[in-house]
């Protein structure tokens, strides 16, 4: 029986067990990753902050060990962290603003690292050029909607987490997941039709 994030936060807090803390960062890695490289879209600098991430999750932990346990689930609490430190980085390049202007980067994107059941050659090279596109047009997005897709997909939070997270009601949380929806699927048509007629 595997234990719970609370069971691996409370070994760590009062018994000093590293290794639950290492199992806590393994078993969730993968998703505040992503969720960091689909702001940055650097490979590098999502890996930067992820380490910038447990460092003030760590230095957290130790200050304010009430904090946790108030705040509730342990993702949706180290996603919070996450969010500061990629704000605080993007805020530093003054990219928050056209973030969703900038070309897509060559490299991974966190939609690249989703599992994949290996089809046919010619369906693979379908599949990249819609993640490709797919990608792009997320890149497009809003901010606001861009971050609470990724919050949603990649960190796979609430959206009452997501809600909380960002400051804002549920009904908003749900509008700005509603709108980014209906602007992909607008892109991604248009693109289709750019892309047939060139």
């Amino acid at each position: 029986m595997h234990p719970t994030d609370d069971q691996l936060v409370a070994a760590y807090l009062e018994q000093g067990d590293t290794q639950a803390f290492r199992q806590l960062v393994e078993r969730h890695q993968e998703r505040i990753y992503g969720y960091l490289l689909g702001w940055v879209r650097d490979p590098e600098v999502a890996n930067d902050l992820f380490q910038e991430t447990f460092l003030r999750v760590l230095a957290a932990l130790r200050q304010e060990r009430a904090s946790y346990t108030q705040q509730g689930r342990w993702l949706a609490w180290v996603m919070r962290i996450a969010r500061n430190a990629a704000l605080d980085y993007l805020r530093s390049r003054r990219k928050w603003h056209n973030v969703a202007e900038n070309d897509l980067e060559e490299g991974a994107t966190f939609w690249d690292r989703l599992p994949d059941e290996a089809p046919a050659a010619d369906r693979e090279l379908e599949n990249a050029e819609l993640q490709a596109l797919l990608a792009d047009c997320i890149e497009r997005l809003p901010p606001e909607q861009r971050e609470v897709l990724l919050l949603r997909q990649e960190a796979e939070l609430t959206f009452r987490e997501i809600a909380e997270l960002t400051g804002v009601s549920i009904n908003t949380a749900l509008g700005r997941m509603r709108y980014a929806l209906i602007n992909l699927r607008k892109m991604m048509v248009q693109r289709q039709k750019q892309l047939a007629t060139e």
